[in-house]
């Protein structure tokens, strides 16, 4: 199973990544992630991507993806993986393909969860995070015992900036404009599928497990 996971920021998209890789026994695979492992270990693509980031500048489209069809050849991807985060826009989307197509690699399904933006912005702008330990709550489905206490180690609460609701807007709103138009980029390839994401985990994980079934 190949999939590529879509979504708003606070969909629920790295979530259930996880929950799905941990069900099909196959890597969830953020470029954040591999991004920071190829700058620790000093990797030549590591050190190329660095330079950029030391300087504030977004590490180019063809590096993120070299490093991301490195990834896909590893051992533990043979039976597939689940990009998660990436691509964002339409050129990398090109890009992907391109380099999939150089490996003989087609991609399964691209897994959307659709969430209204108003939804997203109350889930996100109540979340909370101890200062200390980062253990989350979120003020109305996860509080904690003592208000603004952390229940794990007793240290305060926060809002992170870029939970905060004018924040969460404005990376809606980048979404809108780059990320969004990958929607119709795989309907057209008849790979999409689209999930409704307003519900609990449980709810959502059983819709898109059912969804992957059936499209098999």
């Amino acid at each position: 199973m190949r999939l590529i996971m879509l979504g708003a920021p606070g969909a629920g998209k790295g979530t259930h990544a996880l929950l799905l890789s941990k069900e099909y026994n196959i890597p969830q695979i953020s470029t954040g992630d591999i991004l920071r492992s190829h700058i620790k270990n000093e990797t030549d693509l590591g050190k190329k991507a660095k330079k950029y980031m030391d300087k504030g500048l977004l590490v180019p489209d063809e590096l993120v993806v070299e490093i991301v069809k490195k990834r896909i050849q590893e051992e533990d991807c043979k039976e597939g993986f689940i990009l998660d985060g990436f691509p964002r826009t339409i050129p990398q989307a090109e890009a992907l393909d391109k380099a999939l197509e150089e490996l003989a690699i087609a991609l399964d399904k691209v897994v959307n969860i659709d969430v209204p933006d108003e939804v997203i912005i109350k889930r996100m702008a109540g979340r909370r995070v101890c200062s200390n330990c980062g253990a989350s709550y979120h003020i109305e489905n996860k509080k904690p015992l003592k208000e603004n206490i952390c229940d794990e180690c007793g240290s305060e609460l926060k809002q992170r900036e870029d939970d905060k609701e004018e924040t969460v807007r404005k990376r809606l709103q980048v979404y809108e404009e780059q990320t969004k138009p990958l929607i119709e980029y795989y309907e057209k390839r008849g790979i999409l599928l689209t999930i409704e994401g307003d519900g609990s985990v449980e709810e959502i994980g059983n819709k898109i497990k059912s969804a992957l079934e059936v499209s098999k």
